[in-house]
């Protein structure tokens, strides 16, 4: 996503209490049918990727932006039809509080904006969407799990892969044992890195490298496929450009061990293209996904077959599925926990690599 550098380094509007800006909580539950969001960042995955999908979703429905470019303001308001009132920027964030037009923000800002815009939308009664990783430390998932609790708000990672029908299929191959029980899983995403002056090097802005970026759909996919908590991880980093990558991890590898046994073999870059899979490997047969993160076109197969499914628009699955929750009045199946739990693991990872040595990891 592009990013004015310098107007994200300049956005440091304090968090001002709920209490003293009158926040109207979100009329969504009153409608049941449709979620009013609000685009918290129009980088390049707001403009490519999330907001085309609101125009295809059932229950979510594009009526807000927030962004720290003023000349975007018109551009966005033009093609999406967005209200004068709806329009936003990270300074006056919080006076969305007085607006009940808008249900749910999604945060769409590089990662050491979570935190920040997360407990101003929760103290500003809305809930909240946020992209992946969740946050730069366990400790800010942490505060963003309890502020939007504080407030009886909804919190979800925008973890696009859980709705994602060949991912799913791997599920419920995974829990049902088709191929037995598993013994070990295989994977890894990267991609070579280009400008080297965007904030996905930038340390305060990104909170790491490949790890933060990429390595976390690999995480993910070890975690919803054993459905299992690593107990121990162990970790080593890469780098062949020290100067680009002066700030951020380049390249890590790492492997984890689960309660059952399974163990995680995985690996993530910013060095090289080519990285795009996971696969299961059981008593009786073995099953992946290649490539298995990218917004389209996933392909599987197992040691019996193709995994065939249509490829669907990940982000409009997993907004009108947010969006449910709330009318539903339920939590999501990718709350913070879920991200806090992501966190944890990255958390141990970086550990392992400043110290050389696997991280123990505590069990519910």
């Amino acid at each position: 996503m592009t990013i004015n550098r310098r107007l994200f380094l300049g956005t440091t509007a304090s968090v001002t209490a709920a209490t003293s800006f009158g926040v109207h909580t979100s009329s969504a539950a009153d409608n049941k049918s449709t979620v009013n969001f609000a685009l918290v960042g129009l980088g390049s995955l707001s403009t490519n990727q999330i907001a085309p999908a609101l125009q295809t979703t059932k229950h979510a429905k594009l009526v807000g932006i927030v962004t720290g470019t003023p000349a975007k303001e018109k551009i966005w308001a033009d093609k999406y039809g967005i209200e004068r009132q709806n329009i936003y920027n990270y300074d006056n964030f919080d006076k969305i509080s007085e607006n009940e037009a808008i249900d749910v923000v999604y945060i769409v800002l590089p990662n050491g904006m979570h935190k920040e815009f997360t407990v101003r939308g929760a103290k500003a009664g809305k809930h909240v969407l946020c992209e992946k990783p969740m946050a730069n430390t366990s400790d800010e998932c942490r505060e963003m799990i309890a502020a939007c609790k504080e407030n009886d708000r909804k919190l979800a990672i925008g973890y696009r892969c859980q709705f994602e029908p060949h991912h799913q299929h791997c599920i419920d191959l995974a829990r049902s044992e088709k191929f037995g029980s598993l013994k070990a899983i295989e994977a890894g995403f990267g991609f070579k890195i280009g400008n080297p002056n965007q904030w996905r090097l930038d340390g305060k802005l990104a909170g790491g490298g490949a790890m933060m970026d990429v390595g976390v759909y690999a995480l993910q996919a070890c975690r919803y496929i054993s459905g299992e908590e690593p107990v121990s991880i162990s970790a080593q980093e890469t780098k062949t450009d020290p100067v680009k990558f002066a700030e951020v991890d380049e390249s890590i590898t790492w492997t984890m061990k689960m309660p059952s046994g399974v163990i995680c073999y995985c690996s993530t870059s910013y060095a090289f293209n080519g990285i795009n899979r996971y696969n299961a490997y059981a008593d009786n047969g073995w099953f992946g996904l290649e490539p298995a993160y990218s917004y389209k076109g996933i392909k599987g197969k197992t040691s019996k077959g193709p995994i065939e499914h249509e490829n669907i628009d990940q982000f409009a699955a997993e907004m009108d599925a947010f969006a449910k929750c709330i009318l539903e009045d339920r939590e999501s199946t990718v709350p913070g926990e879920e991200g806090l739990r992501d966190m944890v693991c990255v958390d141990a990872i970086y550990e392992s690599i400043r110290t050389g040595r696997h991280v123990e990891l505590p069990q519910a």
